[in-house]
């Protein structure tokens, strides 16, 4: 495998070293973290009474938001 030699700051370092796991490299982390999930991995993670919920809250701050900017 190629590798590349890269710069990156002091505190982004320690930022990517918190995020490793375990015995991970940091090309694991980096490839773990860039990793794009498929909005349908997301399907059932909710219940029904959570995801009612969910949308109520939601909608609340739109209107608060709505006033806010039409007033």
């Amino acid at each position: 495998m190629t590798t590349k030699t890269i710069t990156i700051t002091e505190s982004a370092y320690q930022i990517l070293a918190s995020w490793k796991e375990g015995n991970e490299s940091f090309s694991q982390v980096i490839f773990r973290l860039g990793k794009k999930d498929k909005l349908s991995d997301l399907s059932g993670i909710l219940t029904k009474k959570e995801a009612d919920e969910l949308e109520n809250l939601i909608s609340q701050s739109r209107a608060r938001s709505a006033r806010r900017t039409f007033a």
